[in-house]
């Protein structure tokens, strides 16, 4: 029956429309659309990884290693299971041999049966192998636009490529297998296999990948033959992959894109959940007779909680509807502006995983601040509520109430982390957010304590500006809440983008190389340093053999077994630098244990980097085992090492001792300085002496890194921007809230002879009082998330940079004072005689 009466209840107060609720229901829609198109978009790109996961692999399973091509009796048990199409890859350097125009580029070399899946496109039509076929004894090769725009050729023209010169007939449109290439730092320049025999590119220890692609008989089993290659040939130092995992570092970075973004979405909902708080504390103070007259009539304090409740999940339904339509709808906006930047095509639609998610999010923060509010008004004694006007009652809600809040609290926090894509990540994310939110609330509350005890002054303006920041239904908890998380993430994120540019822009020229050379043959190292040592203005060449190599096991136990610190296991993943020496480098730092003495010829040491040390808890006096070119090589941990990254220099994370590596074929890595002018001549004749080597200038690296800087810091400014319209709405909502005494307020003071200006200059030294207490704080916050994030996680120096906390520091001001102003001149305007024959 009770029940039955707050429905019938809420129904009326209904009808009397969304007035003093549309900020509640802006800031429900704006939190629950932004998940819901984030996780939307993500449901699509991870559909069609897995659905067009034959084609983005280039086969059912996919085998590959680095340096060795398969033998005849390992190609021989891959065709046994399926056709089999065999890709090899490579960086290298593309010249124009009419000019000095050169350019590194992802080499690909094919074979007839490419690609088993999907289809290769040019632009215009075409057949790839007609397009690579050997044509009056030139080859061919088709090529990523950039390609011909580097070397400004068009088609037809010719492409110096190692030893050999191919012609350029065709650009491609499409490449179904780019997305499982993994990281790119060139153009594609794809030619036939026997191109690259002819090139002269496969020398010993050259950096080239051989993949195979097996196209299975239908109704085999591509897990289990997948599986069956792991055990078969796991001494053979060939990594096997199937269609399942066709993708991996593309689906990596979209999960981590997609729990930063549902983040970026859950922080607006908190912020907003603010603004939910405000709606509903005014819609309660609005109704305060009508809930004082229905409990003098004898209503149950429990049907005035379940009337107002069913209002405010009414109300929340809606919001949440709202924000559902727009999560439907805005991926496929979103689609049109990322699917030219993604190498595989979105299968945008409507997810309803990604919806209930959103949903979910939005009902817990609805409850979450609203229940307070709502126990508080049920609990109230109907002759306080009359009084509560004029002094507020502060009362604390049954403990069931309590409780209640505080479960909606906990679901609202489990569910951020369970569905995370990196649960520990997202906990310290729940974990800040609510610290965040207890230091902007407590702070606040300490502001209005001590403007109350705070000395009263004669200018009339300040002292009602100081009385306004604590006078009973004042909205400084609010503004400094809502503004401050979204200020706070925005000031960090400056801090970090222009310590990062600092770092490029100030430190690295003055200490970075001007080229790395990579490939160098042993044969070529005496030929290679003359002709560096015979260039004008060319110094600092520093030269490592350089070999690739694999985690194999630590202390015996297989290395996917031995990680401790999962958050780091991204170790375990592909080849990685392994070199030789007899010092360690001069830049490094020895955190524990020894370097091996001169001339050392004993059994292998090893010399790790600290992050990989953590990953497998490893200290000096473990063994750790190393596959390189097939062959496990188990060493001694000599000692763990620092490494200044910054420099951009040669780095390797593991350095052996001389022996064996360096019977071992490999080739040489080397760097070298020279001034802007001479870097262009130097890059043309080394390229022409040693079309083999790969050459990478690093003043176009630096380039790119600050324009990629660039357009990340953009785009996290502008997601984070999404926080910052919360907390302008939760603004907005508290200036709304406390219009009704603003406008009471004004017409005493108006009454007893203040001007128009004198009231709203009171009012906007209130606003800026809270707008600077408000930057203060979000700028040490964000300041020191800034400095955790650059030392920590970046490892990179940390500089103060004011000038950023300062345009932060303006922007907070400036919103507090708009809104402020438009609030009071809105309350200046009501005319004094309605409101006073009304009291």
């Amino acid at each position: 029956m009770s029940l039955r009466n707050a429905a019938r209840l809420a129904r009326r107060e209904l009808r009397g429309g969304l007035k003093g609720f549309r900020i509640f229901l802006a800031c429900l829609a704006l939190g629950v659309g932004a998940i819901a198109a984030v996780q939307s978009v993500a449901d699509g790109i991870r559909r069609s990884i897995a659905e067009d996961g034959q084609a983005i692999l280039g086969g059912d399973v996919e085998l590959h290693r680095l340096y060795q091509a398969a033998t005849a009796a390992e190609r021989a048990q891959f065709e046994a299971a399926g056709r089999v199409s065999e890709v090899v890859e490579t960086r290298g350097m593309a010249r124009n041999p009419q000019d000095e125009a050169t350019t590194l580029v992802e080499l690909k070399a094919v074979d007839g049966a490419y690609p088993l899946y999907g289809r290769m496109e040019l632009e215009g039509g075409g057949d790839l192998q007609a397009a690579l076929a050997q044509q009056d004894g030139v080859w061919g090769a088709v090529a990523d636009p950039e390609v011909a725009a580097r070397l400004g050729l068009s088609a037809g023209g010719r492409i110096a490529v190692g030893d050999s010169v191919v012609e350029l007939r065709g650009t491609i449109a499409r490449e179904p297998d780019k997305a499982g290439s993994g990281f790119a730092i060139g153009p594609r320049l794809m030619i036939d296999r026997g191109a690259l025999d002819a090139s002269g590119l496969i020398q010993p220890g050259s950096m080239l990948t051989y993949n195979y692609r097996l196209a299975l008989p239908r109704g085999s089993d591509a897990r289990e033959i997948a599986e069956g290659f792991k055990d078969q040939f796991q001494d053979a130092n060939w990594r096997v992959r199937d269609d399942r995992d066709a993708a991996p570092s593309l689906r990596r970075t979209i999960d981590q894109l997609t729990m930063y973004l549902t983040l970026v979405g859950l922080t607006a909902l908190l912020v907003g959940g603010a603004g939910v708080g405000n709606a509903v504390r005014a819609w309660l103070d609005a109704r305060l007779a009508t809930i004082a007259t229905l409990k003098c009539l004898g209503a149950p304090g429990r049907l005035i909680f379940q009337t107002y409740l069913l209002q405010v999940l009414v109300l929340s339904g809606l919001g949440i509807a709202i924000g559902l339509a727009i999560g439907a709808v805005a991926p496929s906006a979103v689609a049109a502006l990322i699917q030219g930047l993604l190498p595989v095509e979105a299968r945008i639609g409507v997810y309803p995983g990604a919806l209930l998610l959103a949903a979910g999010f939005g009902l817990l923060t609805s409850l979450t601040f609203s229940l307070w509010p709502l126990a508080r008004a049920a609990c109230i004694p109907a002759a306080a509520l009359f009084r509560d006007r004029v002094a507020p009652r502060h009362a604390r809600p049954e403990p069931r109430f309590v409780a209640a809040t505080g479960l909606c609290a906990v679901a609202l926090a489990g569910l951020a982390v369970a569905t995370a894509a990196d649960p520990k990540l997202a906990a310290i994310f729940v974990g800040g957010a609510v610290a965040s939110i207890l230091l902007f609330t407590g702070t606040a509350l300490g502001v209005m304590v001590l403007s109350r005890r705070a000395p009263r002054p004669r200018r009339p303006g300040l002292r009602l500006a100081l009385a306004n920041l604590h006078r009973p239904g004042a909205p400084t908890p609010q503004i400094v809440l809502s503004l401050g998380l979204g200020l706070t993430v925005l000031a960090a994120i400056a801090l970090i983008q222009g310590n990062m540019d600092r770092q490029i822009r100030d430190t690295l020229p003055d200490q970075a190389p001007s080229f790395f050379f990579v490939d160098v043959q042993k044969s070529q190292k005496g030929q290679f340093d003359a002709l560096i040592q015979g260039t004008p203005g060319a110094a600092d060449l520093a030269e490592v053999p350089s070999l690739r190599g694999r985690i194999a096991a630590v202390n015996g136990v297989p290395a996917d077994k031995a990680v401790i610190d999962p958050s780091k296991s991204g170790w375990l993943r592909g080849d990685r630098g392994v070199t030789y020496a007899a010092a360690m480098p001069p830049k490094d730092k020895l955190l524990q244990g020894q370097w091996w003495p001169a001339g050392y010829d004993g059994p292998p040491r090893i010399s790790v980097y600290k992050d990989v040390a953590e990953a497998f808890g490893l200290k000096p006096g473990d063994r750790m085992t190393i596959n390189v070119l097939g062959r496990d090589i188990e060493a001694e941990v000599a000692n763990i090492r620092d490494i200044d990254w910054s420099t951009l220099g040669i780095n390797f994370t593991l350095i052996m001792s001389p022996k064996p590596l360096s019977a071992a074929p490999h080739t040489w890595l080397a760097t070298v300085r020279i001034p802007p002018a001479g870097e262009m001549a130097l890059q043309k004749a080394v390229t022409e002496a040693f079309p083999n080597v790969t050459t990478v200038r690093l003043r176009d690296a630096l380039e790119t890194v600050n324009a990629l800087l660039s357009q990340i810091g953009t785009a996290v400014r502008s997601t984070a921007g999404v926080t910052l319209l919360a907390g302008a709405l939760v603004l907005a909502g508290a200036v709304v809230a406390g219009h009704r005494r603003r406008i009471y307020d004004a017409v005493v003071l108006k009454v007893l002879g203040a001007t128009r200006g004198d009231i709203l200059r009171a009012f906007l030294i209130e606003y800026g009082l809270l707008g600077l207490l408000t930057a203060v704080i979000a700028c040490a916050l964000g300041s020191v998330a800034a400095w955790a994030v650059l030392t920590f996680v970046m490892e990179i120096d940390w500089t103060f940079l004011p000038l950023t906390l300062l345009g932060t520091a303006a922007l907070c001001i400036a919103i507090t004072l708009g809104f402020g102003f438009l609030g009071t001149w809105v309350a200046l305007g009501q005319k004094a005689a309605p409101l006073l024959r009304n009291e």
